[in-house]
């Protein structure tokens, strides 16, 4: 049987690492040259939907945009014009745009705006 290694340096540098580190875990290119967050657009029927939401936030109301035909950079760039159009804070999680507040009105404007097929959704 071996017998364990008392330190670090008995081991010879070898080191154990359970973090993916900066490489893309879907295509496991390092992050600068992976490209497949940035080309994929989601599949849909290119319509943004605007709903009003507060189950599950503690009372919080939020606004949240949903469908929206844009790859994540660009979608991370309108979320951040459309935070800045209502003064508030928001969100982008898994493709969908939260903004803090109930401005449903104000972004299906900014959004036709912005040239995209929008509509309201929910109640």
């Amino acid at each position: 049987m071996a017998k364990k290694a008392a330190s670090f340096a008995a081991l010879g540098g070898l080191v154990f690492s359970t973090d993916a580190g900066r490489h893309c875990p879907d295509c496991s290119k390092p992050v600068d040259a992976c490209i497949c967050k940035q080309t994929v657009i989601p599949a849909g029927d290119g319509v943004a939907r605007v709903r009003r939401e507060s189950k599950g936030r503690g009372g919080k109301t939020v606004t949240t945009i949903t469908g929206v035909p844009l790859a994540e950079d660009a979608l991370k760039d309108l979320a951040t014009t459309l935070k800045k159009r209502c003064g508030t804070g928001g969100a982008l999680k898994d493709g969908i745009i939260e903004i803090q507040g109930d401005h449903v009105e104000l972004l299906l404007a900014e959004l036709i705006k912005h040239g995209f097929k929008a509509k309201k959704s929910g109640g």
